[in-house]
């Protein structure tokens, strides 16, 4: 994946929910609000390398699910596919329009689009 945040917070869209409510309130504070691991320390009265140790154990958590699981990754590889999906359906909803008229092209591409977007979700 592209950087370190990225990941972190990809892997976080995916697996939070499956974190302590500490570790996500800590892991939103950082990666989301951006404050620094002194600043959340201070806020919630504990040492900086408390605040880290929540941090890095909630990190090892989602990578440990997404190395079982790689749904991420599965995410990641599907993206650019669904997009060209989306863009050839696209072109075929523009030509039809303008060339053919042909209610069952559009109704084909209706589809497309559909379970193109019940793939995203």
């Amino acid at each position: 994946m592209k950087n370190q945040t990225f990941r972190m917070t990809m892997l976080f869209d995916f697996y939070g929910e499956l974190l302590t409510e500490r570790q996500k309130e800590f892991y939103e504070l950082y990666y989301d609000e951006d404050l620094s691991l002194s600043e959340i320390a201070e806020n919630y009265g504990i040492s900086r390398q408390g605040v880290r140790d929540v941090i890095v154990r909630a990190e090892a958590y989602m990578t440990e699910i997404e190395d079982k699981t790689g749904l991420v990754k599965r995410f990641m590889q599907r993206t650019p596919h669904l997009e060209r999906i989306e863009a050839a359906a696209d072109e075929l909803r523009r030509l039809n329009d303008r060339r053919y008229e042909d209610s069952r092209i559009a109704e084909l591409v209706t589809v497309i689009e559909q379970e193109t977007a019940a793939l995203k979700e």
